[in-house]
């Protein structure tokens, strides 16, 4: 492939103490291969350069930025709607209907989503996985009052859970999907519902010695 050359003029300025004389006129020769080499790589991989922290909008272009450009006032600005997988659990919805002909969630997989609810534990039973909580209450009032919090949360996704009063201030929570025999992504939705309820009022106060 034959390398096209362009001849340009280039001045030269010389510092000089002296008064400034006109300086010949020198020519250099760069190959336009050279030339958009070099500039390629000063842009790097993105060919149209570097606009900010998002693409220009279509309307930027037509204008050539000429009255909306980066941070002007008039600028436009577009509010992305989240979708599913960025909202926290508490803020999604159970599914209403889980097909018993759908397998039920793998150990990697609760695994994983068991980071983002507190205070919860896999545990194995009867050959299937389910959640599983643990409060301590001052007492058994406290564990009454628990209960009614946790159906006011649940009493909406239609998905409830297992709850034991097994001693005066013990309180014990369970979920998980009967219909698939372990669990589905119900089970943590509602758990991540639970763990936004107050308890601090219920659990036993700590002592503070002077």
């Amino acid at each position: 492939m034959a390398t096209a050359h362009l001849s340009f003029p280039l001045r030269l300025p010389q510092v000089s103490a002296t008064p400034c004389h006109h300086q010949p006129t020198k020519f250099f020769s760069v190959s336009t291969r050279t030339r958009f080499g070099l500039r390629f790589r000063a842009m790097g991989s993105d060919l149209l350069g570097d606009f900010g922290a998002r693409d220009p909008f279509p309307a930027e272009l037509e204008s050539r930025f000429g009255e909306k450009v980066l941070g002007n006032v008039d600028t436009e600005h577009k509010i992305l709607i989240p979708n599913l997988t960025s909202l926290s659990l508490a803020q999604q919805q159970c599914d209403p209907q889980v097909s018993p002909l759908q397998s039920p969630m793998s150990k990697d997989e609760a695994t994983s989503l068991l980071r983002k609810v507190v205070g919860w534990r896999l545990i194995n039973e009867e050959g299937g996985l389910k959640l599983q909580c643990l409060w301590k209450l001052r007492d058994y009032q406290c564990g009454i009052e628990l209960i009614n919090r946790i159906y006011k949360v649940v009493e909406t996704t239609g998905h409830y859970p297992n709850l034991h009063l097994e001693q005066p201030n013990q309180f014990r929570a369970e979920l998980w999907t009967s219909s698939i025999g372990g669990l589905s992504m119900n089970d943590f939705i509602v758990a991540a519902k639970i763990d936004e309820i107050k308890t601090s009022d219920l659990v036993p106060r700590k002592r503070i010695w002077a």
